[in-house]
């Protein structure tokens, strides 16, 4: 497993923009890390602007910043970075106290590897 520490944001329901709270960690198994690479490929041989790989946080040793908490559901989100259509990924959640936004900064796939 890789561990991965991020940049976190948070934005609220109806805000215009996404406030910094500090970092996410969470791990990626090396299945994870699979379906990750083959989204990339996919990304490469059938264009979509990404692709959403569903993931369980419990299963991810995932730790938030204090003020987020738990998170209802997550998701990875793949896409091909534009300048080089190389795949990159981030996380995508939603606070389980309100619902409202939660996503890391983004990461390149094979920066697991």
């Amino acid at each position: 497993m890789n561990t991965i520490e991020l940049d976190c944001w948070h934005k609220e329901a109806g805000a215009t923009q996404s406030t910094p709270v500090g970092m996410i960690s969470f791990r990626v198994s090396e299945s994870t890390h699979l379906e990750l690479e083959k989204a990339e490929e996919e990304l490469k041989t059938h264009p979509h602007d990404d692709l959403m790989l569903e993931v369980d946080p419990r299963q991810m040793e995932m730790q938030t910043p204090r003020e987020i908490g738990l998170l209802s559901d997550c998701q990875l989100r793949v896409y091909l970075h534009k300048d080089d259509l190389r795949g990159h990924f981030h996380l995508v959640g939603h606070r389980a106290a309100d619902g409202s936004l939660v996503y890391s900064n983004a990461v390149m796939v094979d920066q697991l590897g």
